[in-house]
């Protein structure tokens, strides 16, 4: 069997482009609804925390299909399976991670400690790119490593948040551009 594990799921080319540009449109929505300059500062405590949760959802679920979409393209293209054992594990270790991201999230946001939510994104974010380097493609390390700087950045100075995922948004765009497929 072969390991067709780099060609599916990969962060190469335009799904990288697309998860920048998910999370850069993730990372502006977010910052107008939480902005008391923009007319959304009109909703309620309640409506502004179900945007939010509805945000950081759209983008997971987006990100994900981006890359399952990506990966039977890329399959059906050269004509390999899909899944076999490396594939499914990685799926797994996805899903997992993503879940532990997404429940994070939603307890800090309960606790009201909102100066957490986009560092413990950004360190489980770094996390996630880290568990997925390969080999032949280190980097992956330098989007891990940017999100744990940008992290830091953020328990530092808690206003950076914004500023944090629109970076990241970008260099993803960037990394896209330059790791072609």
């Amino acid at each position: 069997m072969s390991d067709n594990f780099q060609l599916n799921f990969s962060l190469k080319g335009f799904t990288s482009i697309l998860i920048g540009a998910y999370l850069f449109i993730a990372g502006y929505l977010l910052e107008a609804i939480l902005n008391n300059g923009t007319p959304l500062e009109t909703l309620s405590p309640k409506a502004k925390e179900i945007c939010t949760i509805t945000i950081v959802f759209a983008f997971f679920l987006l990100a994900s299909f981006t890359l399952f979409y990506m990966g039977k393209r890329n399959a059906s293209q050269l004509k390999i399976n899909l899944w076999n054992d490396k594939t499914k594990a990685a799926v797994k270790k996805y899903s997992s991670v993503s879940a532990v991201i997404l429940i994070s999230l939603i307890v800090l946001m309960n606790l009201e400690l909102t100066n957490y939510l986009a560092p413990t994104f950004l360190v489980f974010y770094g996390t996630l790119l880290f568990l997925f380097k390969h080999k032949e493609r280190k980097n992956l390390l330098v989007l891990s490593g940017l999100s744990l700087l940008l992290a830091i950045m953020c328990f530092l100075i808690p206003t950076y948040w914004s500023s944090s995922l629109s970076i990241l948004g970008i260099a993803h765009v960037a990394y896209g551009v330059v790791i072609k497929e």
